[in-house]
């Protein structure tokens, strides 16, 4: 218990990454800013900046805002899978480290040829995992952490299992050795209370972070967050220009009832192929069943774009500050953990 009598919330994650609360911002994309990252860490959890879509200037930019706006920890993401980078792993990697972030995640790839460059950086480096193998493997590979994305995760999907039976795989499979955090259908403090119960020492949240006012996202991806549930979610391939052959859930749109109507054509026979939906504000087009991500700067039919979201979104039901959100789930958290009897989080090492 807290000294004010409340639950308390450590656990190893918040040891291991600086942090109050073992509450993560997922890196939603280019949804990501450093507004966003530096109101979740100032509130007592972990920030992210997305990078993998950005060139090296606009790295560097971000990570020197978001510290200009804390001097809390943060995190950096890199996905390593060459088919959607557009600068060479290697070389941003050197970018973020010479930055000097705190923390950096990998997923999509082997985390093992780049964490001994990111802990002589002095970074902690976790890898994002869909099965217990793949956390065993991380965990060989000299990680700090794993991530646990379960099926339920919105954006691009790197798991078939769920949360609720990944989660205690990958707990017996690590141990004691090194923290877990568990990602996918997460949105408020009953499902963080579930997932330290199942043996992850913190949470990661993309879908609710998302809807806060400092997401860069479009007016019209959030109206359809709030106003979605668990019924409107698709897990598909079919956006899959930009990044061909991964697995991605999304808000069900016209774009793929269209696709669906006309039997579920292989890519080159889909309905309105090269089809522009929509524009960037520097004029660039959109073309549908892109992995584009609705961003505020998108003009044109943004209902039939890629709405990323996963199944948590019908509790995503209104728009909240970041740093609001983040004290409503410590408060959550502590309300679910103590109506259930010996919670089995495991306590701080």
């Amino acid at each position: 218990m807290s000294e004010n009598g409340e639950p308390a919330l450590r656990t190893p994650l918040c040891s291991t990454l600086g942090i109050e609360y073992p509450i993560v911002q997922a890196p939603i994309g280019s949804a990501t800013t450093p507004e966003l990252a530096a109101a979740v860490s100032n509130a007592g959890g972990l920030g992210h900046l997305a990078v993998t879509w950005r060139d090296l200037a606009e790295t560097r930019r971000a990570i020197r805002e978001t510290r200009d706006l804390t001097d809390d920890p943060f995190a950096v993401n890199l996905v390593l899978d060459e088919a959607t980078t557009v600068v060479d792993t290697d070389e941003h990697l050197e970018t973020v480290l010479e930055a000097g972030v705190d923390v950096v995640t990998l997923s999509f790839g082997d985390a093992e040829p780049y964490v001994e460059r990111i802990h002589d950086a002095g970074a902690v480096v976790s890898q994002t995992v869909g099965s217990a193998a793949g956390a065993r493997d991380a965990v060989a590979a000299g990680v700090d952490l794993v991530v646990t994305q379960g099926l339920e995760a919105g954006g691009h999907v790197q798991s078939g299992v769920t949360t609720m039976a990944l989660v205690p795989r990958v707990a017996d499979a690590v141990g004691d050795e090194v923290p877990i955090v568990a990602a996918g259908g997460i949105a408020d403090g009953r499902g963080i209370a579930a997932v330290l119960a199942l043996g992850a020492d913190g949470a990661w949240l993309g879908t609710r972070f998302v809807a806060t006012d400092e997401a860069a996202v479009h007016d019209e991806y959030r109206r359809r967050l709030t106003e979605g549930d668990e019924t409107d979610i698709v897990h598909t391939t079919v956006f899959d220009k930009g990044w061909p052959g991964t697995p991605h859930r999304v808000l069900r749109n016209e774009t793929l009832e269209r696709w669906e109507g006309a039997g579920r054509p292989a890519a080159g026979d889909r309905p309105g192929e090269d089809d522009i939906i929509a524009t960037t504000e520097a004029g660039g087009g959109i073309e549908r069943y892109a992995e584009a991500l609705a961003t505020p700067d998108v003009d044109g039919d943004i209902d039939e774009m890629a709405l990323f979201a996963g199944q948590s979104v019908g509790l995503t039901d209104e728009v909240r500050s970041a740093g609001g959100l983040l004290k409503e789930l410590v408060a959550e958290t502590r309300t679910a953990v103590s109506t259930v009897s010996g919670p089995s989080h495991r306590a701080d090492r």
